[in-house]
């Protein structure tokens, strides 16, 4: 049988579980996930194989209407990442559908190439309502659309998610695998490393301080014992902001240290010493250096 790759782009609005999905179809967290939308900044790749297929997963940060220098640099990055891609999938979260900015995706998707690609529509969370309302959604969205496939999933709880990695490896098209057999992404430690800092400050805060954030790891030193020093920059915009960060006494940063340490000691399988300092930069999100980190265009 001949070997098959091939890239696969999830687009959607965010907080549909595009994360949740590459990472459950990787086998391993390549994606960070949180509550909060705007999770994903950049676009990752997680690898996966299935039978004599490669499939190269991009998840892409959500489509919505930009309003900042960042927003624009993350819809940018999920539109570009649609432009070169073997099959698209557009998501959406069957609980809270939006219907009407995922037909918006759904279109474009379908009209953007000019060699078109199959589309699947992957309607996640199918637990949380009742399949009479799965089957209108179902009308609703793929109304007059050259929809492939519609597959019914739940990312988080595995339903469904088997037949959507058959199909997507049978579409692949025949071609070399273009990564290692046991790679499972293409950002580099650092870059991950940061990521889940970052998880980590979503999933403990609230309100605006998230986004208000960036994570950069400044420096990764390995002993012969196995364990690694990994030291970051925590960048705020307002003294508010790293007061809160780091909590009374220090004891939300040390939360977010601990959760965040744990996280990578089970990705690099050995024991993490991590150190967070927290800087204050008021424009660190119209600076062009931290839009490079994040592997986005500035200019868009």
């Amino acid at each position: 049988m001949s070997k098959r790759c091939g890239f696969v782009t999830i687009l959607g609005v965010p907080n549909v579980g595009k994360s949740t999905l590459t990472n459950r179809l990787v086998g391993s967290k390549v994606s960070i996930v949180s509550p909060k939308v705007q999770t994903t900044r950049r676009r990752i790749l997680g690898i996966t194989l299935k039978g004599e297929s490669q499939i190269v997963l991009v998840d892409t940060p959500g489509i919505f209407v930009p309003k900042k220098r960042l927003d624009r640099a993350m819809v940018s990055a999920a539109w570009g990442a649609s432009s070169e891609t073997d099959l698209v999938l557009v998501m959406t979260d069957a609980h809270h559908p939006r219907q009407m900015e995922t037909r918006e995706i759904l279109d474009k998707a379908v009209k953007k190439s000019t060699n078109p690609v199959p589309v699947f529509l992957v309607i996640n969370k199918i637990d949380l309502i009742p399949r009479d309302q799965l089957l209108a959604l179902i009308a609703q969205l793929s109304e007059d659309k050259k929809i492939d496939r519609v597959f019914l999933i739940s990312a988080q709880k595995g339903d469904g998610v088997e037949d959507l990695l058959q199909e997507l490896a049978e579409r692949m098209p025949e071609g070399p695998w273009l990564f290692p057999e046991d790679q499972l992404t293409d950002l580099p430690q650092r870059l991950l490393a940061a990521e889940m800092t970052r998880e980590q400050i979503y999933c403990l805060l609230h309100q605006e301080v998230p986004y208000a954030i960036t994570v950069e790891t400044e420096s990764w030193e390995e002993f012969r014992n196995g364990s690694v020093k990994i030291s970051q920059v925590i960048y705020v915009q307002k003294e508010g902001q790293k007061a809160i960060l780091l909590g009374k006494g220090g004891h939300q940063i040390k939360h977010i240290r601990e959760a965040a340490a744990r996280e990578l000691k089970e990705l690099i399988g050995h024991p993490v010493h991590l150190f967070l300092h927290v800087k204050i930069s008021e424009n660190w999100a119209e600076q062009r250096h931290h839009y490079t980190e994040l592997g986005l265009e500035y200019d868009v």
